[in-house]
């Protein structure tokens, strides 16, 4: 399936808005191929860097959510947007929200900006060579 097709599938009151969400991970952050695929028991776009999932973009029964991979290595970029998306509700590692209202496009275009700077394959490897000096 397609990502058009995919988002057409959606309830009509979410495509523009995921339409739009979706513009803006493949134009700020030009490291990711959008595919459809299953996370999490739910078919949605998954953004994938090389040798990694780095978003991902669902709507589900009662919101949306866009899953930012980045933000479970940088606390620093999870506590900014944390602070500035305050009408979405945060988890771990993913933006759960029900209109543009939640996420305004222009902070989405920060995040992602910033999240593109992130090489999710390099902090596994620093992380892992961490962990076996420790050992």
């Amino acid at each position: 399936m397609t990502v058009a097709k995919f988002i057409s599938n959606q309830p009509e009151d979410r495509q523009e808005l995921l339409s739009q969400l979706h513009e803006i991970i493949v134009q700020k952050d030009k490291t990711v191929t959008p595919v459809i695929a299953p996370m999490m028991g739910k078919e949605m776009i998954i953004y994938n860097a090389p040798g990694t999932f780095k978003y991902g973009l669902a709507s589900v029964k009662n919101y949306m959510s866009l899953h930012v991979l980045p933000m479970y290595g940088s606390t620093i970029i999870y506590e900014k947007y944390k602070g500035l998306l305050k009408q979405a509700s945060f988890q771990k590692g993913c933006i759960n929200f029900k209109s543009k209202d939640e996420m305004p496009l222009k902070i989405v275009k920060d995040l992602i900006a910033d999240c593109s700077k992130i090489d999710l394959l390099a902090l596994r490897e620093n992380y892992l060579k961490s962990k076996s000096k420790k050992a």
